[in-house]
């Protein structure tokens, strides 16, 4: 007993601080979302409003289209990012010149700011300027107009996220294969069976609960990414990049339409503890039939 109340002591600091930059403003949010109020509106007050917001969110294409737009674009980074994770992290357990250098320049995306990312490679796509429409023209004749062509922006907005976060994935991954037992691999290789079937069904169930937690984690970062596309399209051309993120920020500050833009993130959340929670339930049965 005392060291239990020792130790909720010693945390109470952090519990405090995390209760009032945390639990209090997921509370004001939640308040808010029931309300109208917009301060360029003629009462400048919070006005109830039940569940109306909620209710305009189901009529909303602008709203439905930015979610589906954002849950397609997770799908498509989260997926590919855990491929070219796998295969890296397979390629980084063997031995070969400059491994440990290669390992050194692969993470430095990660240490990058995302607001930087994206300033960045809006640099590299401005036509006339930047080095990828130069040599996409130049070698491959295709005229790339990120500004113009819907497909162009969508494209470079997932190979940025895909570069900027594919070393988080393939250091998570690494991290799981070295801790894999070798005996049962190598084992498997001396009763028959080929590389693939040890990689099928032996280092795929092994390694199941560690790509359940990268596809966990990577859900929940790509389904509010914001500044990124900010920076690098602004959403355009028209609405072909505005994710959810950016649909809400621009309810909420530009259209100052606070309580609807809560009511939005409060659905986002929603979304993403289904999604999540789903992840953990397959996590548990991993884990379950492991035990």
């Amino acid at each position: 007993m005392r060291s239990n109340r020792l130790g909720w002591l010693l945390l109470s600091p952090s519990l405090i601080v995390l209760f009032i930059v945390g639990f209090l403003p997921f509370l004001y949010v939640i308040w808010v979302g029931f309300h109208d109020w917009n301060i360029f509106a003629a009462t400048r007050g919070m006005t109830w409003a039940g569940a109306n917001n909620y209710r305009r969110l189901v009529f909303d294409q602008d709203f439905l289209a930015a979610l589906w737009r954002t849950l397609v674009f997770t799908f498509t980074v989260v997926t590919s990012e855990l491929v070219l994770g796998f295969v890296l992290a397979q390629t980084l357990t063997r031995q070969f010149p400059g491994r440990a250098f290669f390992r050194t320049i692969y993470v430095l995306p990660l240490v990058v700011a995302p607001i930087a990312v994206g300033a960045t490679w809006r640099l590299m796509v401005i036509p006339g300027f930047g080095p990828i429409p130069y040599f996409l023209e130049r070698w491959f004749g295709i005229q790339y107009r990120i500004g113009t062509y819907a497909e162009h922006a969508w494209a470079t907005a997932v190979l940025m996220d895909i570069w900027h976060w594919t070393p988080f994935v393939t250091l998570t991954l690494l991290a799981g294969l070295s801790a894999i037992p070798r005996e049962p691999l190598e084992q498997a290789l001396v009763d028959g069976a080929n590389r693939w079937q040890v990689f099928r069904y032996l280092t795929i169930p092994m390694m199941m609960p560690v790509i359940l937690t990268v596809v966990f984690i990577r859900i929940m970062d790509a389904l509010r990414v914001v500044d990124e596309v900010y920076m690098l399209t602004n959403g355009g051309p028209g609405t072909a990049t505005t994710l959810i993120g950016l649909h809400i920020f621009r309810v909420v500050f530009p259209k100052t339409d606070y309580g609807y833009g809560s009511a939005m993130s409060l659905l986002v959340l929603y979304v993403t503890i289904v999604l999540c929670w789903l992840l953990f339930v397959a996590l548990s049965n991993v884990g379950k039939q492991k035990a």
